[in-house]
């Protein structure tokens, strides 16, 4: 094995299951794949079989290739394999190979050897190519013993068309399906920790983000943009480039709150949050909105509130946190590394305005009766006058 490339094989999850579209699914997996890898000059990915084939060259780490790849959406897992001739021969000969180096790293007594016969013209039946090569590995190992009920290790075998692969571990994947195969959605980011929590689950779902940030500067610093720009990056680490618009909502703010009742400020500024963000989605040619609200969370998340919310749009919302507890959604944001950036301590636009007592329970006909008495369309337009755009990607 001296001298050539690493080979790598992932496993496609749920893609698998997407029929007669499976092809389409594959190829834009592929591509994610190749574009988290382009920084490793010399990678080859290829697909073959419902099997991606990544090969990188040796002098590469193996676990930072593997890194990269378990973090595109739409891999179920990764292994590093060797490559061998599927010769029965050749099989054998590399597995007890493989174990042997695998014993220096791992303290290993008990194995068994699943076989997985991809090219059915290969003479032989998966078991037997099971027994033959368990009895060459106990002969080049002989400390080992086989169990085949619950093994220290799992010593796989893909027999395939001219190439056979042996590996013993498979290192789970995010899932999901690949990005870009599910149409685009703007997110409504705030420097929380629920809405980037949003948008890595709806973009694990194969949706390309953009977002939308309100701030009322200067009311909010601007150490709490460069916060949501932060996030926006860790984000961008599995999502790609995102684009980033701001929109400074302060005179909307103060137009609420010297002309409407001060418990409807937070429900009221929600509405034109919304329809900002509609406005900017039509343009960008997104297909829904994306907040990360959760029923019962804050008073305007309440169930009435969020109804109230929806009138002020056309275009679908998307909630994937809507049934979450609290407690599950920042295990999230542990898991993908925005919560240590969520909790900096930075004040956002709601929080700036937020009223003593919030109505929890709005009335539709009283909260546009408030409104009719703003210059709802004037407004809108001043703030989108405020717009700041840029694009944030991973290696910025």
């Amino acid at each position: 094995m001296k001298n050539c490339k690493n080979t790598f094989i992932v496993r496609c999850g749920e893609v698998a299951l997407k029929g007669m579209n499976k092809p389409y699914f594959e190829r834009m997996l592929l591509e994610r794949i190749k574009k988290n890898l382009k920084r490793f000059d010399g990678v080859e990915a290829n697909r073959s079989e419902g099997l991606i084939f990544v090969k990188a060259p040796d002098s590469y780490d193996k676990q930072e290739v593997i890194n990269e790849i378990s973090r595109v959406f739409g891999v179920s897992s990764v292994s590093s394999a060797w490559e061998t001739e599927s010769e029965i021969e050749e099989i054998c000969k590399k597995a007890g190979e493989y174990m042997l180096e695998l014993l220096k790293i791992r303290n290993i007594n008990t194995f068994k050897v699943e076989v997985k016969r991809a090219d059915k013209t290969f003479p032989m039946e998966s078991p037997k190519v099971a027994k033959i090569v368990g009895g060459e590995v106990l002969k080049a190992c002989r400390v080992l013993k086989v169990d085949v009920h619950d093994p220290e290790c799992v010593l796989y075998v893909n027999i395939r068309h001219g190439r056979s692969y042996i590996y013993g571990d498979k290192i789970k994947g995010l899932g999901g399906l690949p990005l870009g195969t599910n149409g685009k959605g703007l997110i409504l980011l705030s420097g929380g920790i629920d809405s980037p929590v949003a948008a890595w689950m709806m973009a694990k779902r194969g949706m390309l983000i953009e977002a939308v940030h309100f701030h009322s500067y200067p009311y909010t610093s601007e150490r709490a943009q460069e916060k949501v720009y932060d996030l926006t990056r860790i984000i961008a680490g599995y999502c790609g480039r995102i684009k980033v618009h701001s929109i400074n909502l302060l005179k909307i703010q103060q137009a609420i709150g010297e002309n409407c009742p001060e418990e409807e400020m937070t429900i009221l500024s929600r509405r034109f949050m919304m329809m900002i963000a509609e406005r900017i989605a039509v343009k960008n040619r997104c297909d829904m909105l994306i907040t990360g609200e959760n029923i019962g969370q804050v008073a305007s998340q309440t169930v009435h509130g969020i109804v109230v919310t929806d009138n002020a749009v056309r275009m679908p919302v998307m909630r994937p946190l809507i049934a979450l507890d609290k407690v599950d959604i920042i295990d999230i944001a542990q898991k993908i590394g925005t919560f240590e950036t969520s909790i900096q301590p930075f004040e956002d636009c709601c929080t700036v305005f937020l009223p003593k007592h919030p109505v929890t329970k709005p009335r539709l006909e009283r909260i546009l009766e408030s409104e009719s008495a703003l210059d709802t369309e004037g407004l809108i337009a001043s703030a989108l006058a405020t717009r700041e755009t840029i694009v944030i990607d991973v290696d910025d």
